[in-house]
């Protein structure tokens, strides 16, 4: 389990699936940026929280809950990119929890984590029409590496990926060279 000032990051439990497809999973503006369908019914729900519980077990991936409810309000994974390195694999947040700081306390959250785990290098990418999460990177100290084209898996929509680098061992030596 990881902790900040207003959340808690920690591991799905089948009890999860009503919150999260009533805050995060049912909405199209959580999805948009992300490459996942939206999930439009209860059973559907069931079925997404089975597989999540499944894939967190092997996975640095949680389910981010509000502490003051207890309520689950989003998701975040990070994966290995090297042997000393972390790359994040999601930040999402249903829309009502967009705009309260939520997002600079789980990626704080996460870097401090990486930190923890010895990492040198925390890997960030975004859609380039992302723009809360570019700022969000920028504001944390990442600096833009690389853009890469990609395709949405769900309708091939094109679009372009910015990424971006921090580095963690030692910060102030500044970035260069690509990701």
């Amino acid at each position: 389990m990881l902790q900040t000032g207003d959340l808690i990051l920690d591991k799905a439990k089948f009890s999860d699936w009503e919150g999260m497809y009533r805050n995060v999973w049912s909405s199209p503006e959580s999805a948009r940026y992300m490459q996942w369908r939206v999930t439009t019914s209860e059973s559907d729900a069931r079925i997404r929280i089975q597989k999540t519980i499944a894939f967190q077990k092997s996975h640095d991936a949680w389910l981010v809950y509000e502490r003051a409810t207890g309520e689950p309000v989003g998701f975040a994974g990070l994966e290995k990119a090297g042997p000393d390195s972390y790359q994040e694999m999601g930040i999402c947040l249903g829309p009502r929890y967009v705009g309260r700081g939520f997002g600079g306390q789980i990626l704080d959250c996460l870097i401090a984590y990486c930190r923890a785990q010895g990492a040198k290098e925390f890997l960030y990418s975004a859609r380039e029409e992302n723009m809360a999460s570019h700022r969000l990177a920028e504001s944390r100290g990442f600096k833009r590496v690389s853009s890469a084209p990609g395709s949405d898996l769900r309708d091939g929509h094109p679009y372009r990926l910015i990424c971006y680098r921090l580095r963690l061992d030692h910060p102030e030596e500044g970035e260069s060279g690509d990701v």
